[in-house]
């Protein structure tokens, strides 16, 4: 399908400011690695905090908040919800909402970031620079909507923003100045923490709608062209399993097979042994990928050991 864009929906000067600027701001930003350098400390403390941000859209934003697939009480939900702002996606009500409408028409017209409907460029980061792109359609998230906490939060998305950075900041000064053989400080911290961390999670998420419905397998016939891709099914921490998704968006499980590695299960996985989660949707075992090769091995063999007994009754 040939991309398109109405006329109504060309980037305005409201989304530019809101999206377009401080996007090409924060990827410019990342320059200043030439100037702060690199240390062992902060390339750590880079990895842990993607790993904090990527479950808060992985775990929260995603597979809790947009398909319920597993439970936490409301001081777990709001860490969660605040990881997941802090990523600077956007805020969970806004998120979820759109998360939910790309499912129910995914990959057909009114799928705002698909491949197919409007080319990859736009699915993978065009679509936001889009005023479609700005509603926050809260009558999708009505079941979110109840917990005060989240609509403060979704209001104050640029709270936990700014409060990682400064954070980063401040910890890289105490970090220096405490235990000067990490050779960190405050601006390296926050170049490779906040800033170049930031651009790497953007695009692994975006690669989840455009790369992932364009370069994979497709394990599952679904409606969309949804696929699994191994390469965002590690650096998304499971979320490039996607095919799988798409197939059973309720399970707080991606990977289907073992060797479908998905980091966001094994935290909810922890989180639910701590008594910090519970009610965890498991994959259907008709769904389970070894599992499902394998019983269709064993009906194959019993359906030939069928024929040989009747063969013989004849």
């Amino acid at each position: 399908v040939a991309p398109t864009m109405v006329d109504h929906d060309r980037p305005n000067l409201a989304r530019f400011l809101k999206f377009t600027f401080p996007y090409v701001a924060v990827h410019l930003a990342c320059l200043f690695v030439f100037v702060v350098g690199v240390s062992w400390f902060a390339v750590a403390a880079s990895i842990v905090v993607y790993l904090l941000r990527g479950v808060g859209i992985t775990g929260f934003y995603h597979r809790k908040f947009s398909h319920h697939a597993f439970k936490t009480g409301r001081v777990v939900q709001f860490i969660g919800a605040w990881l997941g702002a802090s990523s600077a996606q956007g805020g969970t009500l806004w998120w979820v909402a759109h998360h939910r409408r790309h499912h129910r028409v995914s990959d057909q017209e009114g799928d705002l970031h698909s491949p197919l409907v409007e080319g990859f460029g736009i699915a993978h980061h065009g679509w936001l620079a889009r005023p479609s792109a700005d509603p926050a359609h809260l009558d999708e998230v009505k079941d979110l909507s109840v917990f005060p906490e989240l609509r403060w939060l979704d209001r104050n998305a640029w709270i936990p923003i700014l409060a990682t950075a400064f954070g980063l900041f401040f910890m890289g000064i105490a970090v220096g100045r405490l235990l000067p053989w990490t050779g960190t400080d405050g601006p390296q911290l926050v170049i490779w923490a906040f800033f170049i961390n930031t651009i790497f999670i953007w695009h692994v998420t975006f690669a989840v709608n455009s790369v992932c419905h364009k370069w994979g397998k497709r394990h599952h016939n679904t409606s969309d062209d949804s696929r699994n891709n191994w390469l965002i099914g590690i650096v998304g921490l499971g979320e490039g399993w996607h095919n799988n998704h798409h197939r059973f968006p309720g399970t707080s499980r991606h990977g289907f097979k073992r060797t479908q590695l998905d980091f966001t299960h094994l935290v909810i996985r922890s989180l639910a042994r701590l008594g910090l989660a519970h009610d965890l949707h498991p994959v259907p075992s008709r769904l389970w990928l070894g599992a499902s090769h394998q019983g269709g091995l064993v009906n194959l063999l019993n359906l030939i050991a069928f024929s040989v007994r009747s063969a013989t009754l004849l």
